[in-house]
């Protein structure tokens, strides 16, 4: 484009840069902004070829149409308007802003202190301004087409009762794979040997660490690194340049599109609680430059960011027009690249009202709540945040699912043979009624885990005490204190065979008791072949061998053995019920739905859940029909989980026409169904059994 083009007067939605088959609609919000101004670049992104001022404002859109533009236009932006810090503006003429709006990117920012609004180093620090251009440094937005063929592809819609979670990196998880020939991104992750792998495992849903748009962050690229798992978002509707070949967004749904054809649903980590340019010391890439006062929420002293997200700012959802950007987005992710759901990182935060505590009735969970499109897809939050009341496992309103860590914390206290946590079990193998038997919530909404991205790996859970994070450059301070882990007599790997075959066997254990749960679990992609990060439990900046799951090494068993796992989950509607059971009548047909047995064959007494050296949990769950004087089980099974020596188990006894039948031994992984009519079974040590009630022929 040579002529200078002519800007018509355009419209202010859709907001961002909306190609209509003969030209494009430019729509940017500024509530504070003197002008905005667009910025046309030449094909290979070097050359600033226009600057066009947009013409019209309505309330605080601006808005232009220059027709003749086509999808693959690079542009950005450039915001005018006062530069007071002091009241809370950072207007910077001279910074290139990427539009938030923007449907791709070509690549990401070079760190150079022309980034900055202020200049580096002044005596006045951020209330100093920098005149230089960031252009050089910044990458650039491109005018797309989102328009994709879905064919008569049908979303899984699975629902959650139904669902197990599969937790991955988009590289991480295809990196290494040997069958894998594209490195590292969407169209790896659609590949034939991921969907084989995925299918036979079992899974549902793969929930995708953060893929939108990310920043390196400065600190890291100083030291060689680089910020893998991607929650410092630049733009909340562009996928991550990294994961494609630059061809366009249809690669990301392309992957979408395989995935749902094998039947597996795609959920979103998104960060919508802060952004990637940190604190008033960030860098002004975007939101800063545009609005500064509007995007994010201030202190009194307007000059500095509230920070209850430990990212050094906090997404102002109290304001309208920030508030309608996150729910474009969402939208926009589930009506055009298809996606079944969103995982929301630090979810407490965007409960906040005023820069007050948690509000379950704020009005973003209110909005989430009515709107048509994003009713139908799943909403899973992270249920905590640093700032006030933070903790808030349990206190989200439906249709919410929740993160449940402390289903992590007490499971794995348990196997480690810790006192007094029978009681604790029982509670989390029951959906954790005491945080989401409420408001109409059913037991699906706590999604359970053992691990996830943000600790150790399963393995490693069972193989060191403490964390190992030196390759992270923090002289081992970061990571979590608290893991709950054994390593079983060695730190690290090790040649025992003794200490190996017990470490897989707690590796089973805590996977069978994740999947023999009420709730809906989560597995950490890689875990079912024993991946190990060599004891680092925050792998956050490293894109390499450490952070990637290791193929090479899979353990075979343990795949063969979850893959178990899940199927028998899938063949029992009694594990996969939302309702709670409470080991009390229910109410419709007063039928007892939950018993708890001693190893003995007797019920549980109250002096039995007080007793700290307890290492053994029975529990019965039924499913049945009739009235309360002739119920009738139509199916009942029975789970045992012993963290202390070997013992006899005594089986309730069962109807005449019926037998207990053995399906699941975490000690004998390759034992055959097998039924019981003694009465009674050895159970191993440290093990895990499951039994199903079925009636006999003849």
């Amino acid at each position: 484009m040579t002529q200078i083009p002519v800007l018509a007067e355009g419209r202010p939605a859709p907001l961002g840069a909306t190609f209509d088959g003969e030209g494009v609609n430019f729509a940017v919000f500024s509530e504070h902004a003197k002008r905005m101004t667009v910025c046309l670049f030449s094909p290979d992104g070097k050359t600033e070829l226009h600057r066009l001022d947009l013409p019209e404002r309505e309330g605080d859109v601006w808005h232009g149409y220059i027709a003749g533009l086509r999808p693959g236009q690079l542009y950005a932006l450039r915001a005018d308007g006062p530069y007071a810090p002091e009241e809370g503006h950072r207007f910077n003429y001279n910074k290139l802003l990427l539009d938030p709006y923007a449907k791709r990117l070509t690549g990401h920012p070079e760190w150079n202190d022309a980034l900055m609004g202020y200049t580096v180093g002044a005596k006045t620090g951020d209330l100093s301004f920098d005149t230089r251009d960031s252009a050089p440094y910044m990458p650039r937005c491109v005018v797309e087409d989102p328009s994709f063929n879905w064919g008569r592809r049908q979303r899984p819609r699975t629902t959650l009762a139904r669902s197990v979670i599969y937790e991955a990196h988009v590289k991480g998880l295809t990196q290494l794979h040997p069958n894998v020939e594209t490195e590292g991104g969407f169209l790896a992750l659609a590949s034939d040997a991921m969907l084989d792998h995925m299918t036979r495992l079992g899974i549902t849903a793969i929930e995708l660490l953060p893929v939108q748009a990310f920043l390196n962050d400065r600190f890291l690229v100083e030291k060689g690194l680089t910020n893998y798992w991607g929650y410092q978002t630049l733009g909340f509707f562009a996928p991550d340049p990294r994961f494609m070949t630059q061809d366009g967004i249809h690669e990301f749904q392309h992957m979408v599109a395989r995935l749902h054809g094998a039947g597996i649903e795609v959920i979103l980590d998104v960060v919508y609680n802060h952004t990637c340019e940190g604190s008033e010391l960030g860098p002004t890439l975007s939101f800063r430059g545009l609005d500064n006062a509007s995007y994010y929420r201030l202190a009194e002293d307007k000059r500095h960011c509230i920070n209850d997200t430990g990212t050094g700012n906090t997404v102002n959802m109290d304001h309208p027009m920030v508030m309608r950007m996150v729910m474009d987005s969402l939208r926009y992710w589930v009506q055009v690249m298809h996606v079944d759901g969103f995982r929301f990182d630090l979810c407490a935060s965007l409960g906040r009202v005023d820069n007050n505590g948690f509000d379950r009735n704020a009005a973003f969970f209110q909005a989430l709540r009515q709107d048509p499109v994003l009713t139908g897809v799943k909403l899973i939050a992270e249920p905590w945040d640093i700032g006030p009341g933070g903790y808030q496992l349990g206190g989200f309103p439906p249709p919410f699912a929740e993160w449940n860590d402390k289903y992590r914390d007490d499971v794995r206290k348990f196997w480690r043979g810790d006192d007094g946590m029978v009681p604790d079990l029982a509670e989390r193998l029951t959906g954790s009624a005491v945080q989401f038997d409420h408001s109409g919530r059913f037991a699906t909404s706590s999604v359970n885990l053992i691990t996830a991205h943000d600790g150790y790996t399963l393995a490693d859970t069972t193989a060191y005490l403490e964390r190992h994070n030196e390759a992270n450059g923090e002289d081992n301070n970061d990571g979590h204190d608290s893991n709950y882990s054994d390593n079983f007599g060695v730190e690290g790997p090790t040649d025992d065979p003794d200490i190996l075959s017990a470490r897989s066997k707690r590796r089973r254990n805590m996977l069978a008791t994740l999947l023999l749960s009420q709730g809906t679990p989560m597995i950490l992609a890689g875990d079912e072949l024993g991946n190990s990060q060599g004891g680092n439990n925050n792998a956050y900046c490293q894109d390499n061998e450490v952070g990637w799951v290791d193929w090479a090494n899979a353990d075979t068993d343990l795949m063969i053995f979850t893959q178990k796992l899940i199927g028998f989950r899938k063949a029992h509607p009694i594990m996969r019920q939302k309702r709670f059971l409470h080991a009390r009548e229910r109410l419709v047909d007063g039928i007892e739905d939950l018993f708890w047995w001693r190893s003995d064959g007797q019920e549980m007494q109250e002096a039995d859940w007080n007793d700290p050296a307890l290492r053994v949990l029975c529990a019965e769950m039924r499913t049945a029909s009739g009235t309360p004087r002739y119920a009738v089980r139509e199916e009942a099974i029975l789970l045992a989980f012993n963290s202390g020596d070997a013992l006899d188990l005594i089986l309730p006894e069962p109807p005449r026409t019926k037998a207990w039948v053995l399906y699941i031994d975490t000690a004998q992984p390759k034992r055959d169904a097998e039924v019981i009519r003694e009465g009674k079974l050895k159970m191993a040590a440290e093990s895990t059994l499951a039994l199903v009630l079925e009636r006999m022929d003849g």
